[in-house]
């Protein structure tokens, strides 16, 4: 990453929703997640701990790989 240049960068996040708040984690960022009372707050959290993880990566000149295309689906499982 060169210095003084910004970047911008899109990345995936799941939100989960449960009785303690939001969850929320970014698939392409291995270990960057974390959590807020509200959605508007785990959107802020999960954009600083997705800051963080980029400016950690460049820091050890790590690669930060840009994933084409993921597909989020369900399905259903019988018990």
């Amino acid at each position: 990453m060169n210095c003084g240049v910004i970047m911008t960068y899109k990345f995936s996040v799941i939100i989960e929703r449960d009785d303690n708040g939001y969850f929320a984690l970014c698939p392409e960022l291995q270990g960057c997640y974390t959590q807020g009372e509200s959605y508007e707050e785990v959107i802020e959290n999960i954009q600083d701990a997705i800051r963080l993880h980029i400016e950690d990566r460049a820091a050890n000149n790590e690669d930060i790989t840009i994933t084409k295309h993921i597909s989020l689906t369900s399905v259903e499982v019988t018990a």
